[in-house]
């Protein structure tokens, strides 16, 4: 099957979404190949940056599942290639 390379940016404004979205993370664990999360205190927020290669379908299941969370804004940024 044909992956593409793809970022999901993602902004945590509800704290305790973080448990949830951990989570999604794991289970796609499998894909993902950087991760990088930085807790913004003064804003009260957490970034996180995910770096996958993947079908796009999983792709977009992830960024899908991660914006449903309440709280929680996800964006896909995808690979030409």
């Amino acid at each position: 099957m044909e992956t593409r390379i793809a970022i999901i940016g993602i902004i945590i404004e509800n704290i305790e979404a973080t448990d949830t979205v951990n989570h999604l993370l794991h289970d796609y664990a499998s894909y993902i190949i950087g991760r990088m999360g930085i807790p913004y205190r003064d804003r009260n927020v957490n970034i996180i940056s995910i770096v996958l290669d993947a079908p796009n379908d999983v792709i977009n299941n992830l960024a899908g599942k991660i914006g449903r969370v309440e709280g929680v804004t996800a964006k896909t940024i995808y690979s030409r290639v």
